[in-house]
């Protein structure tokens, strides 16, 4: 499976901004599909993951609440609402994605993802 991340920009703190994950080449609808982060000089960090069903979302502590994944099977699409954002949440953000046969757990380990997009830009100016 493809994935193209969109959405990125710039925006003041207290912003938000929608990121978008399209997927093509496989059933998207099989897939768990996650948003990972990484800041300038720091490593990949976990974001929020969500189930091809969406009845299962994981969340970062430090999103949590300011952050909504949510999905469109029928779209191929994964989303990321960004909201309350703080100057802290600069990074380039990845989607990725793994088969669903791959089961529950390890939301949060960029290892148990087979597939990534290249990454979206945000930058949130105090």
């Amino acid at each position: 499976v493809q994935l193209q991340a969109s959405g990125g920009g710039l925006v003041q703190a207290g912003g938000s901004l929608r990121l978008s994950c399209a997927a093509s080449g496989r059933t998207f609808s099989s897939y768990t599909t996650g948003w990972f982060r990484q800041a300038p000089g720091k490593g990949r960090e976990s974001v929020a993951a969500i189930r091809p069903n969406a009845g299962f979302t994981y969340y970062s502590d430090s999103v949590k609440g300011r952050f909504t994944i949510s999905r469109e099977n029928a779209k191929n699409t994964v989303y990321l609402q960004m909201n309350s954002l703080k100057p802290e949440d600069t990074a380039v953000y990845y989607c990725a994605a793994r088969p669903l046969t791959y089961g529950g757990g390890y939301y949060d380990r960029s290892v148990s993802y087979d597939y990534w997009g290249q990454g979206t830009l945000v930058t949130v100016s105090s």
